[in-house]
């Protein structure tokens, strides 16, 4: 029998591997795991130093993707333990839902934060609404990062948006963007994301977080898309301040 080479990119040790145990032991139930396998070395060596793109995925949330089972909520722990070299946490705020609507980005690299950023306010908005423009402004983000060959994941706690894009869109787009029950709300703006989370699907993870709970990027996002309210920011802008963790998160919250 022929070996197999197969390449862990993100697991708990990356590397080559020479057998399925060994690969299945550094990526099984592990957060956003990423590997495939090679039939030589050679591909296996030029995939894993980045001379060539992985051309699928296999992480924990893909099973529930395809299968419409619903979506994974993953915890601060989960998501630090993520061996992912940016990580985007978006929010979207609303006050009062329908009413005032803003939405907000933090992004860390290597587990740092690096950059905030806020606005596309919206005086007549919608708390969905916002949820799906962070996570818009974040698959935008994303792209930009994949180009740089670094691994992304995007980190969002509207279970309704990532549905959308992750599940949803593509029964809607079958059925000519129709659905049984009604219209589909923030059709233009869903169709769009769809288009663009397709072009980078096997190389990016939508994961859930629950809002409110202490995780700092979701706590971050949030007070960026509540600043984006108070202060009517219609473009999307990087926030300049100082990046004082502390000062930021006693802002007001969503």
């Amino acid at each position: 029998m022929a070996t197999k080479y197969y390449v862990v990119w993100q697991g708990r040790q990356t590397g080559i591997f020479t057998d399925w145990a060994s690969c299945k032991n550094q990526v099984e139930r592990f957060p956003g795991a990423k590997y495939q396998s090679f039939e030589s070395r050679e591909a296996a060596n030029a995939a894993f130093s980045g001379a060539t793109r992985p051309t699928k995925k296999t992480s924990t949330n893909a099973a529930r993707k395809s299968s419409g089972s619903g979506v994974k909520t993953y915890t601060g722990v989960e998501i630090a333990a993520m061996a992912i070299d940016t990580k985007i946490f978006t929010d979207g705020g609303c006050d009062p839902n329908p009413g005032k609507a803003g939405s907000g980005i933090a992004i860390y690299r290597n587990n740092v934060i690096d950059e905030l950023w806020y606005g596309l306010y919206n005086p007549n908005g919608t708390n969905n609404t916002a949820e799906l423009n962070a996570l818009n402004q974040a698959l935008i983000m994303a792209e930009d990062e994949l180009k740089e060959r670094r691994t992304v994941a995007i980190f969002c706690d509207s279970k309704y948006s990532i549905q959308c894009v992750t599940q949803w869109a593509s029964g809607w787009q079958k059925r000519g963007w129709k659905k049984a029950t009604g219209e589909i709300k923030n059709l233009e703006l869903i169709k769009e994301m769809f288009s663009r989370y397709q072009a980078l699907a096997d190389q990016l993870d939508i994961f859930h977080v629950n809002g409110h709970v202490g995780v700092e990027g979701n706590e971050l996002a949030d007070r960026m898309s509540i600043k984006a309210i108070d202060t009517r920011q219609s473009e999307f802008v990087e926030y300049k301040d100082p990046l004082d963790i502390e000062r930021i998160l006693a802002l007001r919250a969503g």
